[in-house]
Order: structure tokens, then C-alpha cells, then sequence
């Protein structure tokens, strides 16, 4: 039998609570714990009801996912520990009935809060249910837990934009209450706070940030009761190598831009290409959420302020954003999309007045010729609401690609270091050595991740995919000649150099007779 890393041991037997166990990061954390702690006792997670499935059928839709492959091959027994609960966070006692509920109180010794409302476009309302809220309502339970070692709360790394400079690895203050804040979303309906929502904001870019810094102040404001820990990733990409390489289910962030580039439905984008993308792999992240719970749980004595750790990559390894899309668009000619709209192309420009223009031109403008056409001929419209989505993800990613960002991630850092080799080994994290031709692989594995599991296109349609991207090289090429053409001879006739010209030829052709 093979003997167990610490990390492992510390997880043996332990009866564990998951709340956005659906979501990415959240079934990255189930898979892994499942995978390279099997020893665990149960892994209890709550699951609501979404998009027409019942809570039970989502949970059994897990074992059909691409990155649950490695459990169905090497240990399909291990699900059977994966033990749901129905509910709901935003309702009190997370919705549970009472057989529920007495399990995830009297059984549960690990909580890992991971359920959020990630909408940054979306209004304050929804986002305080379900960030504050709901945070509200899992810190009430673990009050009652008799064995719980500890609660470990999912933040985001920019939750402070209000600071400038260094963002360290403490909690930050803020002049709002989040108890004041719960109790003006109960009776106050979305439409009034609404019309507060930029004064309450400012200067927090979005619902998302400002809600999941306030869940911060609240868990912080229960340590004294309950122990505790903050973790706050950067943006999480697809998985380095863990549970597949390249895996993601969402096409939110670098992803999302890399898709829709891809495509040719992505034409410009505001961003300064001299800043640092801030991003890290989701299995760095999670290795970092298993080290950290395992670190602080058996803390000797119990910290005099609640710890907090940004999970962030290595200011050594960050790249720029040029750097970072002008490789993704080399890796968009060897691994194209099947259908494309348009050939994959675009920029970045830091000039708002000139995005505006791109963005009229080459992605409205498109949009609504194409929905004129699917509407003569009786099909569905669909590109004005696929450039709405774009237009309003590239609304709210501003404010983090025109600013460069800097963390302090000792604490985080300092968890890998303390590991024994073979826990280092099982649950990597680090992020200092990083050389290009990783670096390139990885990009690869994103924009392969992005097209096998968020579009559904296999890597079988590749060859298919590369001959279509000649056709439509060509097409482009031949449009672009006949614009120009029109274009010069608007200019010529404009000028009035087309009769010149004109006359000269006619010269020529008198000179050349007579010669003859």
C-alpha cells in the first residue's frame, strides 16, 4: 500500500462541505480531492436546481464530464463519496431540510465556501444575495458545527481596486457594513437599489468586486467565533496539466477572448499591452486552496487576525497582455476554430476614441448585416445577442487590462515551500520556473481547452478546421482588393485624376500607333 504525503494523511477520514461544488473551480477542487486524496471520508456537496435539472441530475451529469476521466478509469469507486444535499445558499440554512442539515452540521469538519455569483455585469441585488448573503448563511452554520476545523472562504484577488500599489495579504476596511447591506436588499426591490448602485460602488468597477470585498469584512468580523481563512485567486485559466491539460467550462476572461478572436467576432479590445495579465491555472489554484486548508487547520496556535493569502502567479513569470495575445493569435493559424465568422484577426489599442470606431465598424456592423441576412432568409438572429455578451464582458475586463496589478503572495508562496517533496509533487503550485516553451504549451492547451470543451469541437476537425481557414484567407484577401479598388477609383474620380490618367493611356496608344 502506498504510504500517504502529510497533506494526504491530514485528509484521511475527514468529512468535507463544498458549496459551488458545480461551478469551475468548485469541480476542480471535488475531482482533486477525490483523485489524490481518496482516503477522505465524504465529500458533501450542495446543489441547487439550474437550467431546467434537477439538483440530482446535475450531480450525476459529473461522472459524464471529460475531467472526471482519471476517476473513471483509475477509481470509479471514489464517487460514491460524493454525498449531495439539496438547497439553496441564498435561503436560510442554505435551504436544507432537516435530514440535510443535521448531516452538514454534525459531520462536517472541512468548509470550503466556493459558491458566488461571478455576473460582473450584473446588478447589486442579485450579486449581495448571493455573495453576502450567502456568505452570511454558511458562517451561521459553521457556528453550529461541532467538529469543523475550518471554514476556508473563496474571494478574488481584486476585490481592493480601490488601493494603488502593492495589494497585500490582509483584509482591507471599507466604509460599508455588510449587515447594512443585507438588510437593504431584503426589503428595498432591485429597481431602487439600482438607482444607488453607483454611489454605494464608487470606486469599485462592478457589483462583483464590491460584493465579494464586503463578504471578506464579514467572514473576518466572525473569526473570533468560527476559524477561518481568506483565499484570493487572480483570474483563474484552464488547468496546467490537472485534471486534463487544458480543461475549462466557462469562457469567461483570456478564454473568453481567445474564443471569440478566434471566431473573427473579436475585432478590438481596450487594454494597455505593456501591463502583466494577472492570471493563474485553476489546478495552481486549487493545489493552493488543499495546501493552504491542510496549513492552517493544524496551526499550532490560532492567529490573532484572520489569514489571508493571494493566490497569484510569480511576478517573475508574468508576461505582458501583447505578449500574451499576439502568441494566442499565432496559436489561432495552427489550431483554428471550425466556422469562423470572420478571419481571426484585431488588436488591442489603449486610444477609447479609436475602440469606439472598431467597434462600430467590425463588430456591429457585421452583426447587423448578418441578422439581415439570417432575417431575409427566415432564420434565426442570433449575432446582435452574441455582440451584446462580447461588448459587455469587454465593458467590465477594462478596468482590469488597463491597469497593472501588483501583489504581495508570501504567505501563499511560503505554503508550497513547507511541503514535504512528495506533496510538491501531488499538488504543484508554483509558479517562479516557467520557461517559454511551457509557457507556449500551456497557451496551446487554453485555446485547445477552450475549443474541445466550452465550443465542442474535437480535435478530430482540425484538418477540416485548417482548410477553412485558407478558403476564408482568400475570401478576405479578395474582398479587401475589391474595397480597395472601389476606393481608389472614388478617389481618381473625385480628384479627377481618372481623366487624366485616361488621357494619358489614350496618349500611349496614339504614340504607339504611330510608332507602329
Amino acid at each position: 500500500m502506498t504510504k500517504l504525503t502529510k497533506t494526504q494523511e491530514f485528509y484521511k477520514g475527514k468529512s468535507i462541505f463544498i458549496t459551488g461544488s458545480s461551478g469551475f473551480m468548485g469541480k476542480v477542487l471535488l475531482e482533486k480531492l477525490l483523485y489524490s486524496c481518496s482516503d477522505v471520508k465524504q465529500i458533501i456537496i450542495l446543489v441547487r436546481p439550474k437550467r431546467g435539472k434537477s439538483a440530482l441530475q446535475r450531480v450525476q451529469d459529473f461522472s459524464t464530464l471529460a475531467m472526471f476521466k482519471r476517476i473513471n478509469n483509475e477509481k470509479p469507486e471514489v464517487m460514491q463519496k460524493i454525498v449531495p444535499v439539496f438547497g439553496d445558499i441564498q435561503k436560510e440554512n442554505c435551504g436544507l431540510n432537516d435530514e440535510h442539515l443535521r448531516k452538514v452540521i454534525e459531520e462536517s469538519e472541512l468548509v470550503f465556501h466556493m459558491a458566488a455569483s461571478l455576473k460582473l455585469e450584473a446588478t447589486l441585488k442579485p450579486n449581495i444575495e448571493m455573495n453576502l448573503l450567502g456568505t452570511k448563511h454558511v458562517i451561521d452554520m459553521c457556528k453550529r458545527m461541532p467538529k469543523l476545523m475550518l471554514l476556508m472562504h473563496l474571494s478574488t484577488a481584486f476585490c481592493t481596486s480601490d488601493k494603488t500599489g502593492t495589494l497585500y495579504e490582509r483584509v482591507y476596511d471599507w466604509k460599508d457594513d455588510p449587515n447594512d447591506l443585507i438588510r437593504c436588499a431584503e426589503w428595498m426591490d432591485e429597481k431602487t437599489m439600482e438607482n444607488v448602485q453607483s454611489k454605494l460602488l464608487d470606486p469599485h468597477p462592478n457589483t462583483y468586486t464590491y460584493t465579494k470585498r464586503l463578504a471578506e469584512i464579514l467572514v473576518r468580523s466572525n473569526f473570533r467565533d468560527i476559524p477561518a481563512c481568506i483565499v484570493r485567486p487572480s483570474i483563474v485559466t484552464p488547468a496546467f496539466n490537472d485534471p486534463c491539460p487544458g480543461w475549462v467550462d466557462n469562457l469567461n476572461g483570456p478564454v473568453g477572448i481567445m474564443v471569440a478572436g478566434a471566431k473573427g467576432v473579436l475585432r478590438s479590445m481596450l487594454c494597455n499591452g505593456d501591463f502583466k495579465g494577472e492570471c493563474i491555472p485553476v489546478d495552481f489554484a486549487i493545489n493552493g486552496i488543499i495546501g493552504i486548508a491542510k496549513s492552517v487547520a493544524t496551526m499550532k496556535e490560532k492567529p490573532s487576525e484572520i489569514p489571508v493569502f493571494n493566490v497569484t502567479c510569480h511576478p517573475e513569470s508574468k508576461q505582458t497582455w501583447e505578449y500574451i495575445l499576439e502568441e494566442g493569435r499565432k496559436m489561432v493559424q495552427k489550431y483554428p476554430f471550425e466556422f469562423g465568422l470572420w478571419l481571426p484577426g484585431g488588436g488591442i489599442t489603449m486610444n477609447k476614441k479609436l475602440h469606439k470606431l472598431n467597434v462600430a465598424l467590425f463588430h456591429w456592423g457585421p452583426a447587423y448585416l448578418i441578422d439581415f441576412l439570417m432575417f431575409c432568409f427566415g432564420q434565426k438572429r442570433f449575432m446582435y445577442r452574441v455582440q451584446q455578451k462580447i461588448s459587455q464582458g469587454l465593458d467590465v475586463l477594462t478596468f482590469f487590462t488597463m491597469r497593472e496589478w501588483l501583489f504581495d503572495s508570501k504567505k501563499f508562496q511560503q505554503v508550497f515551500q513547507e511541503m514535504e517533496p512528495d506533496d510538491k509533487k501531488i499538488f504543484y503550485m508554483d509558479t517562479r520556473i516557467i520557461t517559454k516553451d511551457i509557457e507556449l504549451d500551456y497557451l496551446r492547451d487554453t485555446l485547445l481547452g477552450g475549443r474541445q470543451y466550452c465550443m465542442k469541437e474535437p480535435l478530430s476537425t482540425l484538418p477540416k478546421a485548417r482548410i477553412q481557414l485558407k478558403i476564408m484567407k482568400i475570401i478576405d484577401a479578395l474582398i479587401k482588393l475589391f474595397f480597395l479598388y472601389h476606393i481608389l477609383r472614388y478617389i481618381l474620380k473625385a480628384t479627377g485624376l481618372d481623366s487624366t490618367i485616361s488621357a494619358l493611356i489614350d496618349d500611349l496608344n496614339v504614340n504607339r500607333s504611330l510608332t507602329i
